[in-house]
């Protein structure tokens, strides 16, 4: 929905200049477009309808101030209405109960539940400071007892040990009494989940709200359901009293669709998003931020947040006094930049979050496929430096002919792949003298000075 709906509104914005104030043609003719948007990523019917009446009530009221063109109030209308649509501001976690707090985790088979229990275990050990226990009542699913293990060692967590043999009930009321006798701040229970939803599910699952009373019932959807998501959502919102909603994958090609609908039909808050397949992929959900992304505004607060969770600051700080110093900047440096980028997210996490104007619109055109290629260029350039010997990378100067053949066979590369990485390390290394020369003073003018960087058609 993200790109499509960008594109579409970009388009519309651009046809629209030179139109002196809003009417109901050009209000038509921007629902027509975002209407086509949200249907094709999925958004239920009844949601698209409630959606676009509320848009359309408060555009036909609204006045263009200050330099916005008409094109731009109406997107920023959208972006508010897809903001309260989705939930306004933040929906924190509730803890506030006598330890141990319960945290019930359900939703269908393959939605991503034991993985998101361990993402919030570490979320709550490094965000909350919480001591966090996961126990798995899946004695369906072949190896889920043994996955969530897996990943809860991964998370810093404590795993509470259940059999396929014992019954659902009896593990997680063990689990809340070891807890108890062990001073656990928050019980994580993943229950079971099915490829579709019957009654046998929900029996079982009410039987286990029933006896651990959690504070927190999250219901852990597939952002890339879509439709399905609907009567997935209805089905457990009838059989569990949900406070919570966790969207998993949403770093697939299909985003926004189940969060528009899912939030609307349950009428639970989007308390979390799962980003990535990492064991820290996951979010607190920000309303008003993911609109920004799916509008094309980027989400700039996540890019910070980002850069400043990803970055080693005292090796920056190390590389910066390098080059003051007068240092070359050579191979090692290039492959610790690469390494930082990998621990914020990739090219897909970084791109994401900017604005599709600041890279001239190219963001919102980028397909997954291109970021697969420019994440599978990444991890070559690593294999490529790393063939080289310390000499090679301190002193790059002595790659001749000879040297980059060797280079490329131990890479399993073609020898233009080392020309190019090359190529791009000297283009770094030019920006490295310009910084500093002073030169980053007047990038960073020339890009404060930029017009355009707040959405489609240059909305601040």
């Amino acid at each position: 929905m993200a790109s499509t709906l960008t594109d579409r509104l970009t388009r519309l914005v651009k046809t629209m200049r030179g139109q002196a104030r809003i009417t109901e043609d050009n209000v038509q003719d921007m629902l027509r477009e975002v209407r086509m948007a949200l249907l094709e990523a999925d958004v239920a019917l009844p949601v698209v309808r409630d959606f676009i009446s509320r848009v359309k009530e408060k555009a036909l009221g609204a006045d263009v101030v200050g330099s916005l063109s008409p094109g731009q109030a109406l997107v920023g209308i959208v972006n508010r209405e897809l903001a309260a649509t989705m939930g306004e501001g933040v929906a924190d976690i509730n803890l506030a109960a006598q330890p141990p707090a319960v945290i019930l985790m359900a939703g269908l088979q393959g939605a991503g539940k034991t993985t998101t229990t361990a993402k919030l275990a570490k979320h709550l050990i490094e965000k909350r400071k919480k001591k966090v226990l996961t126990v798995s009542a899946d004695v369906y699913r072949p190896a889920a007892i043994e996955q969530l293990k897996m990943v809860t060692k991964q998370a810093g967590a404590e795993w509470f040990p259940s059999s396929a043999d014992d019954k659902p009930l009896a593990i997680v009321l063990a689990a809340l009494d070891y807890a108890k006798k062990h001073y656990i701040d928050v019980l994580l229970v993943d229950t079971a989940g099915r490829l579709a939803i019957d009654e046998a599910l929900m029996r079982e699952i009410t039987e286990l709200h029933a006896a651990l009373k959690p504070v927190e019932t999250l219901f852990v959807v597939d952002a890339m359901q879509g439709q399905d998501a609907i009567n997935t959502a209805k089905a457990f919102k009838e059989a569990l009293p949900l406070t919570g909603i966790v969207l998993t994958k949403m770093d697939g090609d299909s985003r926004g669709g189940a969060a528009l609908s899912v939030r609307q039909i349950t009428g639970a808050p989007i308390k979390f998003a799962g980003t990535s397949e990492k064991i820290d992929g996951l979010e607190v959900f920000d309303a008003q931020r993911h609109a920004g992304r799916v509008l094309g505004m980027g989400d700039i607060v996540g890019l910070v947040e980002e850069v400043t969770k990803g970055v080693d600051m005292a090796a920056a700080q190390k590389l910066v006094d390098k080059v003051r110093g007068g240092d070359a900047f050579d191979l090692n440096d290039f492959l610790s930049q690469l390494s930082q980028m990998k621990k914020m997210g990739g090219l897909a996490g970084l791109v994401d979050k900017l604005p599709s104007q600041m890279l001239g619109g190219k963001a919102a055109n980028l397909g997954q496929g291109d970021m697969d290629r420019a994440e599978r260029d990444m991890r070559r350039m690593e294999g490529i430096i790393c063939s080289m010997t310390p000499l090679e990378r301190r002193k790059p100067d002595l790659l001749k002919a000879t040297r980059k053949r060797r280079i490329a066979q131990g890479a399993g590369v073609q020898v233009q792949d080392v020309n190019r990485l090359l190529n791009q390390y000297e283009q770094m290394r030019d920006m490295m003298k310009k910084m500093k020369g002073g030169g980053m003073m007047k990038m960073m003018k020339r890009m404060a000075g930029a017009k355009g960087m707040g959405g489609p058609g240059g909305m601040r």
